[in-house]
């Protein structure tokens, strides 16, 4: 840990506590205006940091021969999704009451209590397997809200490779974070 150098970015803004963040893979200390240097808290959240350091090295290591879908279009990426759903459905014996398109900051998608199912505009980016394996996740959200045992068995009885999913997934963050900022307009702030 002593010998790990980290980057970072000091960002000055209007608000009243320090915070920490790691975003696509750099860490990023937001600091009130008339707070002092940096070091302090970053002394103090240090082993945070370097765990932190640690993950997003190793997922940029697995993103390493990952490569982003960019040419599939919006409509496409809908309509692919939406017959996943369809086939899930008849699968699984349940269907959502309505499937929903949104660009989230934090996950894939969700599944709400009413039986709602919304999906991150950004899997369109990802392979089908994993667009796939995260429908169907949200899916069994249907029958199981939460992500106990019964949730797992689901899970595994067509994705016994789900732990590999999901350390992809992490992987394939990273990138799309990356490609989103680098095509976005307010990229360069």
């Amino acid at each position: 840990m002593k010998d790990a150098v980290i980057c970072y970015d000091v960002i000055r803004r209007s608000v009243k506590n320090p915070r920490l963040e790691f975003r696509e893979g750099r860490l990023r200390l937001i600091l009130p205006k008339n707070y002092a240097g940096p070091e302090s808290i970053i002394h103090r959240h240090r082993r945070w940091i370097y765990n932190r350091h640690c993950r997003a090295r190793d997922m940029l290591a697995l993103a390493e021969g990952a490569e982003l879908v960019t040419d599939r279009q919006e409509e496409e990426f809908r309509s692919l999704v939406n017959r996943m759903t369809d086939a899930i459905s008849e699968e699984l014996g349940v269907a959502p009451k309505a499937v929903r398109f949104r660009k989230m900051r934090t996950k894939w998608g969700s599944c709400s209590s009413k039986g709602n199912l919304c999906f991150n505009t950004h899997i369109r980016f990802l392979p089908e397997k994993l667009m796939e394996y995260i429908v169907f996740h949200e899916m069994v959200h249907l029958i199981e809200l939460n992500h106990g045992p019964a949730f797992q068995s689901l899970i595994r009885t067509r994705f016994s490779e789900h732990k590999d999913c999901d350390r992809k997934l992490s992987a394939y963050w990273l990138l799309i974070q990356q490609h989103v900022n680098s095509i976005s307009p307010c990229a360069a702030r």
